[in-house]
């Protein structure tokens, strides 16, 4: 920090511009389990389809790199107190995963272990890092109570994993102070969070949003907030066009006959993920007509048309 002029130095920027310019896509191909507790299904349907890519400033990702970092230290931990770690697949070299919904919903846990002092049983792990006021929270009312959607993603994870029960850890990034608690799987809830995501992954429309007013703190904080409570148009990929389904074997097709991989010249926006200011008129087969509530105009999407969208993507 320049003291004098209360700025940034140069080569911090540098190095935030170098995280942000490393990131490859923000996409995955599936809908992860990571995120399958969210109380949105709109949101996670967002995220299925590619609609926005969330961005996130250097230092952010510096954070995420801090957290990967972090689980490898919590791995090397339980080994040094003779904890039986695995926190590779043996044949791929990856983290261990599992799948559902054909393969669009998927899972990779951060480990398996067994021989813990307090049971010989295996364990799916689950790493994470809080600041302190979180982590306080959790210490005083539980996994459950205190972090739904971490809760949900180590059920999901003794759900596919056909594991009983789960081990999960918190390292308090500011004291570094630990906190673990073994999970009981809860067989109802597994099965509910798997029906859950097969809802969301074969679902041809947005599900309806969590609530109508953008004010709601739940809607401002949301990555997907610009395309569902916003006026920004979705990004084109394959995955926006209304022309593309997922399919059972975990593939996607095209009722065109294309290839879905990039958006060709017949995208076509799914008209009900459209910002809500946008009306639509009238539609044909590969044209829809939208009324624009703002400036009263119509404009047509066809054929990838998007010139009149530029000023609503960015």
């Amino acid at each position: 920090m320049d003291i004098a002029n209360n700025t940034t130095p140069e080569t911090i920027k540098r190095i935030f511009e170098h995280y942000q310019n490393k990131r490859k896509g923000e996409h995955r191909p599936h809908l992860g389990g990571s995120q399958i507790g969210r109380e949105c299904d709109r949101a996670l349907w967002y995220q299925f389809r590619w609609a926005w890519t969330p961005h996130f400033e250097g230092r952010m990702l510096r954070l995420f790199e801090t957290g990967d970092r972090e689980e490898d230290r919590v791995v090397r931990n339980l080994r040094d107190v003779g904890v039986t770690v695995w926190d590779r697949d043996p044949d791929t070299g990856r983290q261990v995963r599992f799948e559902a919904c054909g393969g669009h919903f998927a899972l990779s846990l951060d480990g398996v272990g067994e021989n813990f002092p307090e049971s010989k049983k295996p364990h799916t792990l689950e790493f994470k890092t809080m600041n302190t006021k979180s982590f306080r929270k959790l210490s005083e009312d539980g996994l459950e109570k205190s972090n739904a959607i971490y809760w949900a993603q180590c059920q999901i994870g003794m759900h596919l994993s056909k594991l009983e029960r789960c081990y999960f850890f918190a390292v308090c990034k500011e004291t570094d102070a630990i906190y673990g608690e073994r999970i009981r799987y809860d067989p109802a809830q597994g099965i509910k969070l798997e029906a859950k995501a097969n809802r969301i992954v074969f679902a041809p429309l947005p599900p309806p949003r969590i609530t109508e007013d953008p004010s709601d703190w739940r809607c401002k904080f949301c990555p997907y907030f610009a395309v569902c409570q916003g006026n920004k148009i979705p990004e084109v990929h394959c995955r926006t066009c209304a022309h593309v389904t997922p399919e059972n074997n975990g593939s996607w097709s095209c009722s065109l006959g294309n290839k879905v991989d990039k958006p060709c010249a017949n995208h076509l926006f799914i008209p009900q993920m459209m910002p809500k200011d946008l009306e639509v008129k009238d539609a044909g087969t590969d044209w829809v007509d939208y009324l624009d509530q703002l400036t009263g105009q119509t404009e047509r999407n066809k054929n990838n048309s998007q010139a009149m969208f530029e000023g609503r993507m960015k």
